[in-house]
């Protein structure tokens, strides 16, 4: 069973930064599509920015050039460090990554296909 985990979510001036991490266990293999999403209280959930099961990111507008995701020094987790934060990136940020049931789904930025996720790390960025 695939377990997705995040951490390092917390609360920020804006211009600060964060770093979130995400360690996916349980995955059959080493090649791993896994996207980040946030929730911010009363809006629809949005993806924010994918790595491709060949190491390729894509990034939502709102973020590009700040949030760079990346793989992670240990096996199956993935990076993202968040700079130049801004009041409005305030969120829970939820990892998630296809299960085998969904081995060719990498969709970004809509979520079809990410049926393991992880149970979400909150980041506050204050005016």
């Amino acid at each position: 069973q695939v377990h997705v985990v995040e951490s390092g979510g917390g609360s920020v001036q804006a211009g600060g930064s964060l770093r979130l991490s995400c360690s996916v266990s349980g995955a059959t293999s080493n090649r791993l599509c896994v996207a980040w999403f946030r929730q911010a209280t009363g809006k629809e959930r949005e993806a924010v920015a994918r790595l491709d099961r060949g190491g390729n990111s894509t990034y939502a507008d709102s973020v590009s050039g700040r949030f760079p995701i990346s793989k992670g020094n240990a096996k199956n987790t993935l990076t993202l460090p968040m700079n130049s934060l801004k009041p409005e990136d305030s969120a829970m940020y939820y990892c998630a990554t296809p299960t085998p049931y969904h081995l060719r789904s990498c969709s970004f930025p809509d979520e079809y296909g990410y049926d393991a996720w992880g149970q979400g790390t909150q980041v506050t960025v204050s005016a």
